[in-house]
Parts: C-alpha cells; sequence; structure tokens
C-alpha cells in the first residue's frame, strides 16, 4: 500500500495581536517597518491556559467536522510538538482519549519543530507502507509565545501559536507521497534552544524570582542567534532541494507548488531567488499567522488549496529546516 494526503485542517487562537500592539510595546518602531521586514501583520496567540496539544485537539475536532471523517477509522496516532504538556505520559495518549480514538489506534509522540511536519510524514509513509496502519491522524501544533520574553523585540514579531491536523490513508494506486531528504546538525542545537525548558537545564526558585513579574517564565526562555540560523538555513536548504529533484528525477520545472516552513520573510525571499524558484510557485503565507513553527507547512498548505493555488495531481515541494538544528524534504502529489 502507499500513502497519500487526504485532508488538512488548522486551527488559530482566538487572541490576535497585531503590529500595531507590538508598537505600542516597542515605540521605536512602526506597524510598515515591521511588516517590511517581517511580511507579518497579525499573530495568533494562545489564551495564558491554552497549550499545543489543546490547539492540536481543535485542529483534530475541525478535520473531522469539516472532511466528514469518522473517528472509528483512525488507526494511528501522530502527535508533532515542542510544547509537551508533560515529561510523562506520551502527549499522545492524552489526545488519543480526550478525541475518543478507537483503543485499537497506535499512538506516538514527535517532539520536534521547524522540520517536524516533513518527519511526521515520513513517520507516516513508513507506517502506511509497512502495512502497519491505514489511517494516520498527524497532528502538529506549537506554543512559541509561551516561551518568549516580553521584551524579546525579534521573537515577538516573528512567531505565533497555531495546530494543524492531516489525514493520511493508505491507497493501492501510485505513492503520493515521493522520497524524502534528512539532515541533522547537533553542533547547532544552541543556535536556538529554550533555556530552562527541561531536566538537564530545569527552573530553579532564582529563575521564577528573576522573572516574577512576567510570570516566572515557568516554562523557560527561547533564545535564537538569528543571522546563524539564516545562514544555516541558506547552506542547506539549496542541496536539499536539489536532492530532492535527483531523487524523484524530476527537475525545478516540474514542481507546481513550493511550500517550506514559514520562518522568515526574508529568508524565504533569498532561497528562493538562489534557487531561481519563480515568484508565482513560490508559497509565503505568514502576513496572518506570522512563524507557526511544527504547524506553518500544513497551514500554508491549506490555505493555498482554499485560494485554488493549488489543484489534485500537483506536485508540492515541503521544506522544513530549522531548530535541532535539522532539516527535511519530500515532494507530494496533492
Amino acid at each position: 500500500m502507499n500513502a497519500y494526503i487526504r485532508a488538512i485542517s488548522y486551527y488559530l487562537p482566538e487572541k490576535v495581536v497585531s503590529n500595531k500592539d507590538l508598537c505600542a510595546d516597542f515605540p521605536d518602531l512602526t506597524d510598515d517597518e515591521i511588516f517590511r521586514s517581517s511580511g507579518i501583520k497579525y499573530r495568533h496567540i494562545s489564551a495564558p491556559d491554552e497549550i499545543g496539544s489543546d490547539m492540536g485537539f481543535y485542529a483534530a475536532e475541525k478535520l473531522f467536522s469539516e472532511h466528514d471523517i469518522g473517528k472509528e477509522d483512525i488507526d494511528f496516532l501522530l502527535f508533532c510538538t515542542e510544547g509537551l504538556d508533560y515529561k510523562g505520559p506520551a502527549i499522545c495518549c492524552i489526545l488519543h482519549e480526550r478525541l475518543h480514538l478507537p483503543r485499537k489506534c497506535g499512538a506516538l509522540d514527535i517532539p520536534y519543530g521547524c522540520s517536524g511536519f516533513v518527519y511526521g510524514l515520513s513517520v507516516a509513509k513508513a507506517f502506511v507502507e509497512s502495512g502497519m496502519a491505514k489511517n494516520i491522524l498527524l497532528i502538529t501544533s506549537d506554543v512559541p509565545s509561551k516561551v518568549i520574553h516580553p521584551a524579546d523585540k525579534d521573537l515577538r514579531i516573528i512567531f505565533g501559536d497555531g495546530g494543524a491536523a492531516i489525514l493520511l490513508c493508505a491507497t493501492a494506486d501510485k505513492s503520493n507521497i515521493g522520497s524524502f531528504v534528512f539532515g541533522t546538525d547537533g553542533s547547532g542545537f544552541e543556535k536556538l534552544i529554550v533555556r530552562k525548558s527541561g531536566t538537564r537545564e530545569f527552573i530553579t526558585k532564582q529563575w521564577l524570582e528573576k522573572y516574577d513579574d512576567l510570570g516566572g517564565l515557568k516554562w523557560g526562555r527561547m533564545e535564537m542567534k538569528s543571522s546563524d540560523i539564516f545562514l544555516f538555513a541558506l547552506k542547506v536548504v539549496p542541496p536539499m532541494i536539489s536532492e530532492l529533484l535527483t531523487k524523484e528525477n524530476l527537475s525545478l520545472n516540474d514542481i507546481d507548488l513550493f511550500v517550506f516552513h514559514q520562518a522568515n520573510v526574508q529568508l524565504l525571499e533569498v532561497i528562493r531567488k538562489k534557487v531561481k524558484i519563480p515568484k508565482e510557485k513560490f508559497i509565503i503565507d505568514m502576513e496572518n499567522t506570522g512563524n507557526t513553527v511544527s504547524a506553518s507547512i500544513p497551514i500554508a498548505t491549506r490555505n493555498a488549496w482554499d485560494k485554488g493555488l493549488v489543484r489534485k495531481g500537483d506536485k508540492i515541494m515541503f521544506c522544513g529546516f530549522g531548530i535541532g538544528l535539522s532539516w527535511a524534504g519530500t515532494i507530494v502529489e496533492m
């Protein structure tokens, strides 16, 4: 059996932070300056009691209702997030119960960020092709706003919260999900990291007291060396594109649409020009969401479909890259 993507839905939190809102916190900025540098006008921010699994749940429920999908048919759940509810148990088990999926359904967490959606696709494809599952629910959801210091201007401009749900099904037809390219450079793990968020760097009383006026930054604090991440992406993404095309015996012209991780508008534009991808084939979809980490590619893909930019039979290249440092890509026929 082969795997194909049957449906995509997504959820964004109710609270919206506009550029004007940010200007109130950072008087040295203007609305136009923020938009020119980031391509973002709005970003959705989760409520204080709303976390990644909540948004993933809402996205999945939306998927079931929008596409008339029966929960009883789901035989595997994959949940991709870096905003885990607990160290244990696996959050997929909690989501499984909350969604009322069948007891015979397997479940697995994928604690990944920017490359997580593509990694999730690879796992789903492997399960289907091996005969272990026929209908897989892949949920990607992240809450970067929880770990951003309110005074961190650059990160607050870029990131937004969001969740997506994707249904992958088995088919006897040819595979709609192609080969994968993966890459990892763990030497750069500190270039994008959430400090005080785990067992190696745990939160202390001093940390909570230091950030008491900010609610303690109790989930940790994101730190990003933006210029290093920029250079990293420029180094690894173009070769990944070439390798993908070679693996599938395709040319750049054979790809109908390129949907990359929505990391940063300037970075995406530089990559596009470097690889010589036509502008009309390249999706930039950050204006109303910002960078939603693992959910950015499925959100952008669903929006492109709704706008008529994606049609049945189109070949789409997905590329994820970022925290890890990691990267992954594949070509999917819709």
